[in-house]
């Protein structure tokens, strides 16, 4: 979600993220700036996420990742869920867009750099963003892909996140507010996978797949991965997400729709 990409297309971004956000919170700034503005008491802190947001991509010159197709992708779920449960693996320049279109929802953030969440959280103090520590890297991708069968905490039929020490691919570390909630979508758009150094998107792909199998609540869980481009990403979603579960591509983004395990899935030994 990091980075510094622009080009000659950052006004048309400008005008169709004010669009997206605006459609959204249209009513709620109008409230907030006809109730308040008189009494000359209206502030940043008072406005509504969208309003931020905004604000902030209008007098920026630093644009989202996502083009617009992808971002549309994701923009017509959250439009039909929200307010809904929204995990997001990253935290970036379109952080402040993801909050502003689940407007009165719950939307957390895991990132992976704690410097680059004090950076972020400066210039946006009222996102809910936690670190999470990863123990993969990105060299062992394929390894790990071969061999995480062979340990019983890894399989489908006994899968767990918090404080499952055994099985690498699992989150088992997070904050209490992810294991406690149940995610009706959850984006993965990071941690970094682009250098053998990094931790790669291979636990964060596992994870979101075991919580949406793990789903109590009734419907199925969207998750969104980006960068399917690269072979990684690619592979690993393949093998948990499932392609027979993907209801959606555009450009590097994926979208999948995962129904929660159930008495049919006893036995399986395998995610998909």
């Amino acid at each position: 979600m990091k980075g510094h990409k622009t080009n000659q297309s950052d006004r048309a971004w400008f005008i169709a993220i004010g669009v997206f956000l605006g459609f959204v919170s249209g009513a709620l700034l109008m409230s907030a700036f006809t109730s308040r503005w008189s009494s000359n008491q209206y502030s940043l802190t008072s406005m509504p996420v969208q309003g931020r947001a905004i604000l902030h991509y209008a007098t920026s010159k630093i644009i989202p990742q996502q083009t617009l197709e992808e971002v549309t992708e994701s923009f017509n779920v959250l439009q039909s869920l929200s307010p809904c449960n929204f995990l997001i693996y990253g935290l970036g320049y379109d952080s402040l867009m993801w909050a502003g279109l689940n407007p009165n929802g719950t939307t957390l953030f895991l990132e992976e750099s704690p410097e680059w969440v004090t950076t972020v959280l400066k210039d946006a103090p009222f996102l809910n963003a936690k670190t999470v520590p990863y123990r993969t890297q990105l060299r062992d991708a394929d390894q790990i892909l071969k061999t995480y069968k062979k340990n019983p905490d890894c399989q489908f039929s006994r899968a767990f996140l918090k404080g499952n020490q055994n099985c690498l691919l699992a989150l088992e570390n997070l904050p209490d507010e992810v294991y406690l909630r149940e995610w009706d979508v959850i984006m993965v758009d990071a941690p970094r996978g682009y250098s053998p150094e990094h931790p790669g998107r291979m636990a964060a792909i596992f994870s979101a797949a075991v919580m949406a199998r793990d789903r109590k609540r009734p419907g199925n869980t969207h998750v969104f991965l980006h960068d399917v481009d690269r072979p990684v990403e690619k592979k690993f979603a393949e093998e948990f997400l499932c392609s027979k579960y993907r209801v959606g591509a555009v450009g590097r983004l994926w979208h999948f729709e995962i129904p929660p395990s159930g008495p049919i899935n006893e036995g399986k030994t395998s995610f998909c």
